[in-house]
């Protein structure tokens, strides 16, 4: 039987995930920003402050609202959230990571999503000062584990 977010009246709920078995689950996630190469060179030393660590923390804020911010997602105590960043300055990007882990009975796969569109987004708005030619792109998940469906790893 398929699983349905509609109930008995044809109305969204929250799928009940209380019979699932409580597992550790991690979900990563990556999204790019295109940017000036001139501008890359002072992400971490901007008028504002490092946009680096602005957007880091902007990013971990962001995987603890998911509840709040996406209807029908379960709230979860996240044991770990990680973001990391690659810049590139001759492709001119700057690659956004993170990694969402808990123990629980739903996925953690909209945790490291919203924690890479919130860096991502605080990127954008830390440099947008500088350069206005940005572009966000590229956001996918990468990997998740746990859970009744298994591990999955993007190819």
């Amino acid at each position: 039987m398929a699983l349905t977010h509609l109930n008995e009246k044809g109305e969204a709920h929250m799928v009940d995930v209380s019979a699932k078995q409580v597992t550790v689950r991690e979900a990563v996630a990556e999204g790019y920003i295109t940017m000036p190469a001139s501008l890359i060179e002072q992400l971490d030393r901007l008028k504002k402050g490092n946009a680096y660590e602005i957007a880091r923390i902007a990013g971990i804020m962001g995987a603890k609202k998911v509840q709040e911010l996406i209807p029908l997602c379960h709230g979860l105590n996240l044991d770990h959230i990680g973001v990391q960043f690659e810049s590139d300055t001759a492709k001119e990007e700057v690659r956004v990571v993170a990694t969402a882990r808990c123990h629980g009975r739903t996925g953690v796969e909209m945790e490291a999503l919203t924690a890479v569109n919130v860096a991502l987004l605080t990127l954008y708005d830390m440099g947008k000062a500088v350069a206005r030619d940005m572009e966000i792109s590229r956001i996918r998940l990468l990997s998740k584990t746990g859970g009744k469906s298994g591990d999955w790893q993007r190819q």
